[in-house]
């Protein structure tokens, strides 16, 4: 198991993975959905050694319902210059030009 990951993650891991294989799931994607799953929970009670969002949220959303953190993110893959210190209606608008 992942280092940090308490007995609790452990245990809820295995039962999210078993359930997923009882659903008839292959063993790659029970395990996929159990470790986010934990991970997520575990960012969600403040766990995670991560504060900020490494992501980019999702694909199928436009750049409004993104955070800022996310819109850094994708303006740090496409190297927009300035963007630290862009706030979100200026990192929509950079990532717009683009």
């Amino acid at each position: 198991m992942p280092r940090g990951w308490s007995k609790h993650d452990e245990t809820m891991y295995e039962a999210i993975k078993e359930s997923s294989l009882d659903r008839g799931m292959d063993e790659g994607r029970a395990q996929e959905i159990a470790a986010r799953t934990v991970n997520k929970n575990r960012r969600l009670e403040g766990r995670s050694a991560n504060k900020h969002t490494q992501g980019t949220g999702n694909p199928h959303s436009g750049y409004e319902d993104r955070t800022r953190d996310e819109l850094y993110n994708i303006a740090k893959k496409k190297n927009i210059p300035g963007r630290s210190k862009m706030d979100k209606q200026q990192l929509v608008a950079a990532l717009r030009e683009t």
